[in-house]
């Protein structure tokens, strides 16, 4: 909502409450690092988790990107006291059915339910991110769970590989109490299941979900119209692949890592993404891969392939490189420890010489007042998603509340003669109409002729379709000490000046990309001797930043 919807989520929250009464509304919250990425105080926790039930969420799926109950005790501690439902979930990976697997187990599943239940979950949710879970898996870990606990068994999964519909069945045999569907237009592959298939396959059986297939027809129109809005955004399958057996790539990031690839130049390279992303995951120690720990494996795979870094050789000199910040926090712990513990010694290598400890998250007074006054939300926003809260700010004070739009005008403008009519609140409507468009001009930005009310109104407009002239930048000479070069594709920022003593491993500057941000360090003693680009400048792995030169 805040990043591409220029929209405060609260108040999105709020409308849907407000629209769907009598229908529990649930979220997913990812134990202390609630919906962000890294974590955060209990204080914090237990803001958000009161803030989301007084605007609408009745139940939380509350999970761990670890699996560690510890880390999600806070949540749902804070879920029980807000009087709402804490589904604890354990989030699977590998396949438990397979003799030889050794870590994601049939027991290790058990102890994180009993912890889970101990902790006060009013039910347990398996977590399947990449629709791993196999029928004869799904049978047995339901049937255990099942046996061994007096809970309600919930089970989630995506259809990538296409066989998550005989998951699901055996789950039922099994004796599972819930599972997750999506409305056909939307189903399968990255998502769920086909609601509709899942109600055709357990009618009049003792299983049957009391679901109308008609009425789900008739909704159908409806989201496939809503469906090809969003088309631009889709992951990029065009059918189920078995290759997620291989590289486990959690169904929510599939899209996410495409459009990653798509602003780094790698897009045509997607099927060396997955290859990496596999790759990676193993020397990491083999994580249960949900967000945030996904993020952590599939930034080291895009970050490996734009800078086109044999794996072997980062595996072996982990220090070397100015890796993005998701890895370095994740190595100094500040997402937990994995379940199958630290992968060393690349751990210790790629923290040497750097600060090994995770920042204590203290809050100060200022945030702690904040979050126990009027002022909660805009708090919380600030504390847990920053960057995006800006961002949403700043698009709310240039273009106002732009939630009023239509979906089809906010993401694609209007055609050439084309009238809309916004209702900005009751009463006061808007009607807008596109006359014309100019040509472009020599700076590239053209002249939007629009009737407001009836009244002209020209705008100008920059046309950022147009290809700008690509200056040739310098490249950084490989063998020169002095050179400092861009480590990836991304826009990059640098915080020293011409004339400015700089220390070996000192941060000079960072590169970000999508979510995917690096710090650029200096990787000698000296004097920064020439900025090579200007600050807010996109360039590509190899690309010479900053000239270094001896003091001396």
């Amino acid at each position: 909502a805040l990043r591409f919807l220029h929209e405060d989520p609260w108040e999105r929250l709020a409308r849907l409450r407000e629209t769907l009464p009598n229908v529990c509304l649930q979220m997913l919250l990812r134990g202390q690092n609630t919906v962000g990425y890294t974590r955060y105080p209990p204080d914090v926790v237990r803001s958000f988790v009161d803030e989301a039930r007084e605007t609408g969420i009745d139940i939380f799926r509350i999970f761990d990107a670890n699996n560690d109950v510890d880390q999600m005790r806070p949540a749902i501690e804070a879920t029980l006291e807000a009087g709402a439902v804490a589904e604890g979930a354990v989030c699977y990976t590998g396949d438990l059915s397979d003799p030889n697997e050794k870590l994601y187990t049939l027991d290790y599943y058990l102890r994180l339910a009993e912890e889970l239940v101990e902790a006060g979950s009013h039910v347990l949710c398996i977590k399947d991110m990449a629709g791993l879970v196999r029928a004869p898996a799904a049978r047995a870990l339901v049937d255990a769970l099942k046996r061994a606990f007096d809970l309600p068994v919930h089970l989630h999964t995506h259809d990538t590989s296409g066989g998550q519909l005989a998951t699901y069945l055996a789950a039922i045999e099994a004796g599972v109490d819930a599972i997750d569907g999506a409305a056909a237009p939307l189903s399968g592959m990255t998502s769920q299941p086909s609601l509709a298939a899942i109600v055709a396959a357990t009618d009049r059986t003792d299983r049957a979900t009391g679901l109308s297939l008609d009425v789900l027809g008739d909704l159908e129109p409806y989201w496939e119209a809503v469906r090809t809005l969003y088309a631009p955004f889709e992951s990029g399958l065009r059918s189920p692949t078995g290759t997620v057996y291989r590289h486990e790539i959690p169904g929510g990031q599939l899209s996410n890592l495409r459009q990653q690839a798509l602003s780094m130049g790698l897009a045509e390279r997607f099927e060396e993404v997955e290859h990496l992303y596999a790759r990676c995951d193993k020397i990491l120690g083999r994580l249960v891969k949900v967000t945030p720990t996904s993020k952590v494996v599939g930034d080291l795979a895009l970050y490996l392939l734009s800078a086109e870094i044999d794996p072997d050789e980062f595996a072996e000199d982990p220090g070397h490189y100015d890796l993005p910040d998701s890895i370095i926090g994740f190595l100094r712990g500040e997402l937990g420890e994995p379940p199958g513990g630290w992968p060393e010694p690349l751990r210790s290598r790629a923290l040497e010489g750097r600060d090994g400890s995770p920042d204590d998250g203290r809050l100060s007074e200022g945030d702690r007042s904040m979050l126990a006054g009027k002022d909660r939300r805009t708090a919380l926003n600030r504390l847990l998603l920053p960057g995006p809260t800006e961002e949403q700010r700043a698009a709310e004070e240039r273009y106002g509340d732009v939630s009023v739009v239509p979906t089809r005008a906010f993401l694609y403008g209007l055609e050439t003669g084309e009238e809309l009519a916004v209702d900005l609140e009751p009463g006061i409507r808007l009607y807008m109409q596109l006359e014309a468009i100019t040509e472009p001009d020599e700076r590239g930005i053209r002249t939007l002729q629009v009737t407001l009310n009836g009244q002209p109104r020209p705008i100008d407009a920059q046309d950022h379709s147009l290809e700008p002239e690509v200056p040739v930048r310098e490249r950084a000479d490989p063998g020169n000490d002095a050179h400092v070069a861009a480590p990836m594709t991304g826009l990059v920022t640098l915080t020293v000046e011409e004339g400015e003593k700089v220390g070996a491993g000192q941060q000079i500057g960072a590169i970000e990309a999508m979510k995917m941000e690096s710090a650029i360090r200096a990787p000698v003693d000296g004097l920064v001797y020439r900025l090579a680009v200007p600050s807010g400048t996109n360039v590509d792995p190899g690309d010479l930043l900053i000239v270094l030169m001896s003091e001396s």
